[in-house]
């Protein structure tokens, strides 16, 4: 996609998400759908009812259509769907995640389903295309069975953080190093072991920015490893932006992670990243260039590799700057736009 690209020659493309009111893929496909309208795309967004991700889109002039995506006895959102898909008539119509995929009708348009990890693929039997956001889960999809020519790689990409002013949490004095961590309190995530990992580094305090069903055993967590007057959980992260800008590094120790969104972010803020060697962040991080890895679920590696950076200046400087490049090159809006755009204008059914 290019600046001289007129907006009569751009495809017009509809985006059908059906997904819970916070989440990494609902993220993305907001800033999906703003990015590509800015561009000149014509863009629908469907969304399943939410009063605050409708504001979001209608305030960047994307306004959404809001379908209720139910259960099975949601008889009302399928044939209200196809009449909008037929009216607003696009190219190509993005089906996120798999309640979309269940919704999404076949019709003039070329039908694709997007997926953000390793989804029952009995739910995309519409669709004629599959995208995966990372190039394990692309080789995945073929491995069951797809025809690799029908099977897309297409990245996220993070907001550019590199200009955004560096802003302390609360509970850490301005200028103070600290680590932080970023996503839904959730057994996933492996906030466990990042908290037993901080026995083995002293003094530092950690911030884990997020809310959900751990919390409680989390809190009992670190009173049980003695580090709970150093560990913060405020809930989630107004601007994580500003929050990943101040810290001494992000840490993502997840043990099931199918992108990372948070690395991305990490690199784009310019900051040092260490994480825990899952699917994602495997893919996104060179070990010793632009991050550090650590063994899944082993708290003393992960401290270890969290000491390197801390007691390393030099070493931090390098990942992040490296992690920059990295961002710059793949994850920054203007290459992910132009994937984007290749894929609406030749896909084919």
């Amino acid at each position: 996609m290019t600046a001289e690209t007129p907006a009569s020659a751009l495809p017009r493309v509809a985006h059908v998400m059906a997904g819970a009111a916070a989440g990494g893929a609902e993220l993305f496909f907001e800033r999906l759908c703003m990015a590509q309208a800015a561009h000149g795309v014509p863009v629908l967004p469907v969304i399943r009812r939410n009063a605050e991700r409708a504001t979001r889109l209608n305030n960047a002039n994307v306004p959404p259509l809001q379908l209720a995506f139910g259960g099975r006895l949601d008889l009302r959102t399928g044939p209200r769907l196809r009449r909008a898909l037929q009216a607003f008539a696009p190219r190509v119509t993005i089906a996120w995640m798999n309640r979309a995929a269940r919704f999404t009708p076949r019709g003039d348009w070329v039908l694709a389903g997007r997926l953000g990890g390793y989804y029952d693929l009995a739910y995309y039997r519409r669709c004629t295309h599959l995208i995966g956001n990372t190039r394990g889960l692309q080789a995945w999809i073929i491995g069951q069975g797809w025809d690799e020519k029908r099977v897309h790689y297409l990245p996220n990409f993070a907001t550019d953080l590199a200009c955004t002013p560096p802003r302390w949490p609360a509970q850490v004095p301005e200028g103070a190093p600290f680590l932080l961590a970023l996503g839904r309190l959730h057994t996933n995530k492996a906030f466990d072991v990042l908290i037993r990992s901080l026995r083995h580094v002293p003094h530092i305090p950690l911030v884990i920015a997020g809310e959900g069903p751990e919390r409680a055993a989390l809190e009992e967590l670190a009173r049980r490893e003695e580090v709970h007057a150093r560990v913060f959980m405020p809930g989630w992260a107004v601007d994580p932006g500003a929050l990943i800008r101040a810290c001494s590094a992000l840490v993502c120790p997840s043990r099931h992670e199918p992108l990372g969104n948070v690395v991305i972010e990490g690199f784009s803020a310019a900051r040092p990243v260490v994480a825990a060697a899952s699917q994602g962040p495997t893919e996104l991080i060179t070990h010793g260039h632009n991050g550090l890895l650590a063994p899944l679920e082993d708290a003393t590696a992960l401290a270890a590799a969290l000491n390197e950076v801390l007691e390393s200046p030099a070493l931090a400087h390098d990942l992040a700057q490296a992690g920059r490049e990295t961002y710059e090159g793949t994850f920054a809006p203007e290459p992910v736009l132009r994937a984007w755009q290749d894929f609406l204008s030749t896909v084919e059914d």
